[in-house]
C-alpha cells in the first residue's frame, strides 16, 4: 500500500517538471537519530547509500549518510532485533530479511520514512503498512513548504486489540486495518480505489488523531505529503517534531528546523545539541 505514495509523488514531480520551475540538484544529507530509550535498528531500501541498508543505533546515537538526488526509498525503524556477529538474525517488527543490512522492504506493520529526491523533493511518513516506533522527518536549510513530517504519538499505546501485535504480553507494534481485514474498503482497491470512494474508516481516524501529519490510510495526500528543495533530513526516532534538531552540511553543524540556519553563538541550547550529536554521531560518506 505504501507504494501508492511513491506514485503519488512521481506524478506531483511531473507536473513541477513540467512548470519549468528550476531547483536544487545537489546531495542532500541524511542524519537518523535514535532518542527511543532502547537500541533500534534502522532499515533502508534500497540500501546503497545507507552502509547497505542495515545498522544498529543504540539510545542516544546518530549517523550521517549522503544520498544524490535521484534515491527513492523509505527509512524505518526495527524493533525488538537480535543479531549474532556475523549480522545474522530476526526482528520483532519491521525485519527485512535474515541479516542487519536489508535485502527488502519491512514487513509489516512499519512507520515509514518515505522520500523521492530530485530538483524538488517529496517526503511524508506513512502509518498505511501500520505502526511500529515514533519516526519525525525534519528538513534542514531548505526552499519551500519543507514541512516536519511525521508521527511523535505511539500508537502502541492506546492500539485497538483486534489490530495489536504483542510479544511477551506487551503491545510492540499496531497493524494497519487493511492487514488485518484484506477488505476493499480498507485497502482503498476495487470499487474503493480512488480517492472518491476511499474514505477515512474508524482505524484510519485513530491513526490520524495520535499522528496528524502522517500517512493514515491511502490517499491521505493534502495533509501528509510535503515537498521541499536543496533541504539536508533528520530522521529521528522517538522524538517530538517540536524538538530542536542539527546535521552536518558541507562539514559545517547546521541547527534548527525548516526556516533555515540559525546563530548557534546566539543559542546556546544549540550549542549543546550540536555537541552532543558530535559526541555521538558516526559519519558514512
Amino acid at each position: 500500500m505504501a507504494a501508492d505514495h511513491i506514485l503519488v509523488q512521481r506524478v506531483l514531480l511531473i507536473l513541477f517538471v513540467l512548470s519549468g520551475v528550476k531547483l536544487s540538484e545537489s546531495a542532500r544529507i541524511f542524519t537518523i537519530i535514535n532518542h527511543c530509550k532502547e537500541t533500534v535498528w534502522p532499515g533502508v531500501f534500497p540500501g546503497d547509500n545507507f552502509n547497505g541498508g542495515g545498522f544498529t543505533l543504540k539510545s542516544g546515537q546518530s549517523l550521517i549518510f549522503t544520498a544524490p538526488v535521484g534515491f527513492q526509498g523509505r527509512i524505518w525503524g526495527r524493533t525488538g532485533c537480535n543479531f549474532d556477529k556475523n549480522g545474522n538474525g530476526s526482528c520483532q517488527t519491521g525485519d527485512c530479511g535474515p541479516s542487519l543490512k536489508c535485502s527488502g522492504t519491512g514487513k509489516t506493520p512499519a512507520s515509514l520514512a518515505e522520500f523521492t529526491l530530485a530538483s524538488l523533493d517529496f517526503y511524508d511518513v506513512s502509518l498505511v503498512d501500520g505502526f511500529n516506533v515514533p519516526i519525525s522527518v525534519t528538513p534542514i536549510n531548505g526552499k519551500g513548504n519543507c514541512s516536519i513530517a511525521g508521527c511523535d504519538g505511539d500508537l502502541r499505546q492506546d492500539c485497538p486489540k483486534e489490530l495489536a501485535v504483542k510479544a511477551n504480553g506487551k503491545v510492540v507494534a499496531c497493524r494497519s486495518a487493511c492487514d488485518v481485514f484484506d477488505t476493499d474498503e480498507y485497502c482503498c482497491r476495487g470499487n474503493y480505489g480512488n480517492p472518491t470512494t476511499c474514505q477515512p474508516t474508524y482505524y484510519s481516524k485513530k491513526f490520524k488523531q495520535v499522528c496528524p501529519t502522517a500517512y493514515s490510510y491511502a490517499y491521505d495526500d493534502p495533509t501528509s505529503i510535503y515537498t521541499c528543495s536543496g533541504t539536508d533530513y533528520v530522521i529521528a526516532f522517538c522524538s517530538s517534531r517540536k524538538r530542536p534538531v542539527c546535521t552536518y552540511h558541507d562539514h559545517k553543524l547546521v541547527c534548527g528546523g525548516s526556516n533555515g540556519l540559525r546563530s548557534l553563538l546566539s543559542n546556546l541550547w544549540m550549542i549543546i545539541l550540536g555537541l552532543t550529536l558530535i559526541a555521538n554521531l558516526n559519519i558514512i560518506f
